[in-house]
């Protein structure tokens, strides 16, 4: 096999060589031309971010927050599309089978590949090996929220409540399976209460609802802060480990007594199999960039959560440990699909 040392080597033994490695050096050329012009071209049109649930929930807030600054750095148009339905499996089908050329992206919960194998055993589709993820955005926490007047406003006091009064209040929650759902099981596992959960398609809905007094709480994750702020709503506990900095007088379900509660979920960007490898390192790049800056860590800190820099590598290890945590409260509880 000749190679451009081979040429080197022997240029000048024989004239005929120089001919041969002429030829050789274009086929080098030749080689190397489609990956520098594939490295060169993109993006050389509009990017789709495909947002995989209703518009006004977390994942689609923190798309938007991105796909401004990042259409600036690419230099092309970043438009957000909704897709929501099926706890995020229709928008996370769409991308999957989308061409996988840098041009359609997914913003979606980590649920889409920590929880959805579990509560749909007939997928169309595997998250795992049909989406590559691309970065983490944001760590949410989840804030179980009440309207105030009905019932006691706090959290000691609303779980007395609940244990006297079984089965009679209801909850809401984005959806079967996503994360404020799992919240809302893991509290009545482990406060050994039980409520009437409602699922909705998507977390707008259910806050909706939860103001209109439709139903009595939900685990939010992060949309309600407004609310709160404004006496609308009252939030009785943070369900994660750390308090937010927005309510530092709230205190974690697991100082309420529900040790190690944990429910925060890693909300991020997939792209489908097979996108190629520095497409995918340029996008994580630009979205730790835009993550870290004081502008991005402000709206998270209105939702009630933090950027969460990671590689693709260390994503998909994320989702891995969610999808233990996860996996065995579904289990436990038997939760299906919509």
């Amino acid at each position: 096999m000749f190679t451009p040392n081979t040429c080197r080597s022997l240029s000048g033994r024989i004239g005929a060589m120089a001919v041969v490695c002429a030829t050789a050096a274009l086929g080098f050329a030749a080689m190397a031309v489609p990956a520098l012009v594939h490295a060169q071209a993109w993006p050389n049109k509009p990017v789709k971010v495909v947002v995989n649930f209703p518009p006004g929930g977390a994942a689609d807030q923190i798309a938007r927050a991105i796909t401004g600054p990042l259409q600036e750095t690419l230099g092309q148009s970043v438009v957000v599309e909704n897709k929501g339905g099926a706890g995020g499996n229709i928008g996370g089908e769409s991308v999957a089978r989308s061409a996988p050329d840098g041009y359609t992206l997914l913003m979606s919960s980590g649920g889409m590949v920590s929880v959805n194998p579990f509560i749909y055993p007939k997928m169309s589709f595997d998250p795992s090996k049909d989406l590559v993820p691309v970065a983490a955005a944001a760590r949410v926490k989840v804030f179980l929220v009440t309207k105030p007047g009905k019932l006691p406003g706090d959290i000691k006091g609303f779980i007395d409540y609940l244990k006297a009064n079984p089965g009679k209040l209801t909850y809401g929650s984005p959806g079967n399976g996503s994360s404020p759902h799992l919240a809302g099981e893991m509290f009545q596992s482990e406060a050994k209460v039980t409520a009437v959960h409602v699922p909705y398609r998507g977390a707008a809905p259910a806050l909706v609802d939860l103001l209109a007094g439709q139903i009595d709480f939900v685990f939010d994750p992060g949309i309600a802060m407004q609310h709160v702020q404004a006496g609308r709503l009252t939030m009785l506990a943070v369900g994660s480990m750390t308090r937010s900095p927005l309510f530092p007088n709230v205190p974690t379900l697991n100082e309420a007594g529900l040790k190690g509660f944990d429910a925060d979920t890693v909300f991020g960007f997939y792209a489908p199999a097979g996108t190629p490898q520095d497409i995918v390192s340029r996008l994580n790049t630009e979205i730790n960039r835009i993550i870290a800056t004081p502008a991005f860590k402000e709206r998270m800190l209105a939702l009630g959560g933090d950027p969460a820099p990671m590689s693709p590598a260390q994503f998909h290890d994320k989702a891995m440990e969610d999808a233990k945590r996860f996996g065995a409260i579904i289990q436990a509880k038997k939760i299906v699909g919509d």
